[in-house]
């Protein structure tokens, strides 16, 4: 791809738009062609990254396909540069509706990006999984879930 004038600040909101959009193609398209996507605070059942753009298309299809949650917007964004000009880090909270009966919902997360030619190379997701799990009526089944693995391991 030829170089791109995206600055990280640029980036980081069309990442929130693509997110608003439930956009995995928009949101895939961010990336360099082989850059990552890591989850520290995975969900279970959830991959703890996806390895380059095929992927994250895909990955991100697949979540938001399946997802009751609908975002209405990002708010209340707090960005944080580093003293390396490839790094942002961005504090978010989102709203929206969840499920068929259109309960609001909410989540917060940090996204750490590393930019480089307008394209993400690096991403470090923290967000809030058992709050989206709470507000989605999923949180029991991901509690019980967890406790089989825990079990399972010992």
């Amino acid at each position: 791809m030829a170089k791109s004038h995206r600055t990280p600040r640029d980036v980081l909101a069309l990442f929130h738009r693509a997110m608003v959009d439930k956009s995995a193609d928009d949101l895939a398209d961010l990336y360099a062609v082989d850059g990552v996507h890591e989850f520290p605070f995975r969900a279970p059942g959830f991959p703890t990254r996806f390895s380059g753009r095929d992927e994250v298309r895909a990955g991100y299809h697949k979540a938001w396909d399946a997802s009751p949650v609908r975002l209405a917007e990002i708010h209340d964004v707090v960005v944080h540069e580093a003293a390396d000009p490839e790094v942002i880090v961005g504090e978010w909270r989102g709203t929206g509706t969840a499920g068929p009966d259109g309960r609001p919902f909410e989540a917060s997360g940090l996204l750490m990006f590393r930019v480089r030619d307008g394209e993400i190379i690096e991403m470090r997701d923290y967000m809030d999984v058992f709050g989206t799990f709470h507000a989605t009526g999923r949180l029991k089944d991901v509690v019980a879930a967890l406790g089989a693995q825990a079990a399972a391991t010992t």
